[in-house]
Formats: structure tokens, C-alpha cells, sequence
């Protein structure tokens, strides 16, 4: 992460401890694995202390949050719902978590929601199964894009030229011996996708786990993708068949509700590596 200044030039009211927060936030954010408080004052070139002291009033304000037994940072749930506030015909989390919450209980696996933030996914809402063997992530907890099936949810419906220059930028990672990396086996998945209507990770991300993903297709918004995460024994051919399918729906109807509200959406970041939902242009 670049660290960045304050402009000197600004005769503007100085906040030294925001910055930090932010630059604090965004190096958790842009971490490729949970990052913790000495890594961050190593890379941000703050003091131990100071890292200290704002890490532990970002965790209180619900800005960030720490993982299940584990001292890691995550991006908190706070963020999550100050981005969706803004948008008050989304009803934030409570329909959200409802969806979620009614596809947990037909299938009984972990259910996440999430959006597209640039070239990472954030986690904003979880259905967890009732299974004591299970996978578990937080509220604000991201991962990279070109992870799993949630990515290709996304990406099945840019541009093969948009595709192309996304993944050009870091190259498809060999997560596991069934991480795909070639890009044109790649492209051929994202056309399952669109085909098939939802995307698959068959052991890619993580040995031993399968998991299944739709994007919402919203027009309005961040982009927004609903995806089940669960053992490879839970998920044969049939059940992900299944899951695909009901998803499908519950992302067509957060779709039909999203964009036909008449408000305008919340303003994106700059450079919002695929804000575009168009739909594929090469079909």
C-alpha cells in the first residue's frame, strides 16, 4: 500500500489521527492474508503505540473487528452498513440477512453476501449452518477477487478485453492443485457461467471446500453477489444444481427490488474495478 501525506499546501484544518485511521483501513483492506497490529506499524511506518491506540478505536467503533480466536484484523461491520445508509431504498442488512437467512435454511450450508469493492469481494452479510464442521468468516472480511467462485460470479458478465486486463494486473494465483491459471481455460469457465447461470469452485480456493456463486447483476449500486461455502462431501453434482437454482431466484428478486427504486445509487470510488454491470458483450 502506498502511504499517503498530508498536502502541505492545504491551509486547511490538519487531522493527523484520521489519516492514520484511513491509511490504517486501507492497508487492512489491501492485505492479501489477515494482517495484524505489529505488521501494520511495520508497513505503515507508524509507532507501535500509535498503531495501538487507533487499532483498538477503530475496533470499538465497529470499523474493524478481529477474527473468531485469533488477534488478525478484518475491514468491521460499521463499514459495511455506513456504505449501504446512504442508500435507503436498499433496506440495508435486514433484507439482506433475510435472503440469506431463507436459502440457509433450505440448503443448511453457509450462506455469504457480499460486493464488489475494486479488485476484492467484501464479506456484509452470513447465514452460518447449523453444522458443527463448517466454514466461518467475519462481516467485513474481504478476499481477492480472482478467489473462488464469487469472482467468476462477477466477472462472467464483463467484457473478455475487461477480463483479460484484470487478471493481466496480478495473474491467476495456483490457490490449490485445482486452481485454474490458464487464462484461456479460465475465459472457458466464465462462459459455464453465464451458461449455467452461476459459478462453481470445485476445491480451487481451499482443499477440501466447494462452493457456489450468483451475482446479483444489480444496475444500481456496488455489485453485489450471493455464494454458498461448504465440504467438498456436502456438495455433489445435485446439490450444487440445486443451490444454483435457488440462489438464482433470490438474487433475481434483490435485483427487481434494487433497481427499480428511484433514488439515485451512493457515488462510487474512483477506478472501481468493475462498477460496470453491464451485461456480457460478447455473448
Amino acid at each position: 500500500m502506498t502511504q499517503r501525506t498530508a498536502d502541505n499546501h492545504n491551509p486547511g484544518y490538519k487531522a493527523p489521527a484520521i489519516n492514520k485511521a484511513f491509511q490504517i483501513l486501507g492497508a487492512v483492506a489491501e492485505s492479501p492474508h489477515p494482517i495484524g497490529i505489529v505488521e501494520l506499524s511495520e508497513r505503515l511506518g507508524f509507532s507501535k503505540s500509535t498503531t495501538h491506540g487507533i487499532v483498538h478505536a477503530l475496533l470499538r467503533e465497529g470499523a474493524l473487528t478481529q477474527g473468531e480466536g485469533s488477534r488478525k484484523l478484518y475491514l468491521g461491520y460499521r463499514l459495511a452498513e455506513l456504505m449501504f445508509s446512504s442508500w435507503p431504498p436498499f433496506d440495508g442488512f435486514e433484507q439482506t440477512q433475510t435472503v440469506i437467512d431463507n436459502i440457509r435454511n433450505q440448503i443448511n450450508e453457509t450462506v455469504f453476501f457480499g460486493v464488489r469493492l475494486r479488485d476484492q469481494v467484501m464479506i456484509t452479510a452470513i447465514a452460518e449452518t447449523s453444522e458443527s464442521l463448517k466454514i466461518s468468516a467475519s462481516v467485513g472480511a474481504t478476499l481477492p477477487l480472482l478467489a473462488a467462485a464469487v469472482g467468476k460470479a462477477f466477472l462472467a458478465w464483463e467484457t473478455t478485453e475487461r477480463v483479460q486486463q484484470i487478471v493481466g494486473k496480478d495473474g491467476l494465483n495456483r490457490w490449490t492443485e485445482n486452481s485454474i491459471v490458464d487464462m484461456n481455460k479460465y475465459l472457458a469457465e466464465l462462459k459455464q457461467v453465464r451458461d449455467l447461470g452461476y459459478a462453481v469452485d470445485m476445491e480451487e480456493y481451499i482443499p477440501g471446500i466447494r462452493a457456489v456463486a450468483v451475482a446479483v447483476r444489480n444496475l444500481r449500486g456496488l455489485p453485489m453477489a450471493i455464494w454458498v461455502v461448504g465440504m467438498s462431501g456436502d456438495l455433489d453434482e445435485d446439490q450444487i444444481s440445486r443451490i444454483g437454482a435457488i440462489m438464482s431466484d433470490a438474487a433475481q428478486a434483490i435485483r427487481e427490488h434494487v433497481d427499480r427504486q428511484p433514488s439515485p445509487p451512493p457515488s462510487l470510488p474512483p477506478d472501481t474495478a468493475g462498477a460496470s454491470n453491464d451485461r456480457h458483450s460478447d455473448n
